[in-house]
C-alpha cells in the first residue's frame, strides 16, 4: 500500500471541483428509458461518446435536451413511444452502447442493436452483457451484426 506524507506548517483548504464523469453518465443515460419522471443530469463531460448516446436516445425515443453550456440533461419520457433497435450508425462509435440493451429488454422485452464497431465479439467484447442478460432469461442471438434480444418471460425484468 503506498501512501502520500505531506509536512510543513500549513494547513491544506479548499474547495476542489471534480469533473462529470464519461463512464458514470453513459450509464444513467441508458437507465433514463426505464422512467417515465423527469430527470436532471448534471456535472456531464460533454465528450464524444454522451453525445452519441444523446442521439441515440433521441433517435429511438427519448425526450433529451442536452444543455451544454450549463453541462445538463434533461430527460422527460413520459408517454413517450419507443423504438426497440439501436442502429450501427450510432454504436458504431462507442462500445457503451449496448447498454441500452438492458433497458430495451427491461421495459419492451425486445431489443435489437447493432455489435459495436460492427465488430465481432471478441474484438470488443459484450460477451459479459449478453451472459448477464442470458441469465436473467433473454433469448439472444446475434445476426447480421446485430444482437437481437426477446425476454418474453420477463419474471425477473419488472
Amino acid at each position: 500500500m503506498q501512501k502520500l506524507i505531506v509536512k510543513g506548517k500549513k494547513s491544506l483548504s479548499g474547495i476542489v471541483k471534480i469533473s462529470g464523469s464519461k463512464n458514470a453518465t453513459l450509464p444513467i443515460l441508458a437507465a433514463s428509458i426505464l422512467s417515465d419522471q423527469k430527470i436532471e443530469i448534471k456535472n456531464v463531460p460533454l465528450v464524444k461518446d454522451v453525445i452519441t448516446m444523446s442521439q441515440l436516445l433521441k433517435h429511438i425515443g427519448s425526450n433529451i435536451k442536452v444543455n451544454s453550456k450549463s453541462k445538463k440533461i434533461l430527460i422527460h419520457n413520459k408517454n413517450k413511444k419507443f423504438k426497440t433497435i439501436a442502429p450501427y450508425a450510432f454504436v458504431k462509435t462507442m462500445r457503451a452502447g449496448v447498454i441500452v440493451l438492458g433497458s430495451l429488454l427491461s421495459k419492451f422485452g425486445k431489443a435489437k442493436i447493432s455489435l459495436p464497431g460492427g465488430c465481432a465479439i471478441g474484438t470488443r467484447p459484450v460477451d459479459i452483457h449478453l451472459f448477464g442478460l442470458k441469465k436473467l432469461g433473454a433469448n439472444i442471438k446475434i445476426k447480421n451484426g446485430y444482437i437481437l434480444a426477446d425476454a418474453k418471460k420477463r419474471a425477473y425484468w419488472n
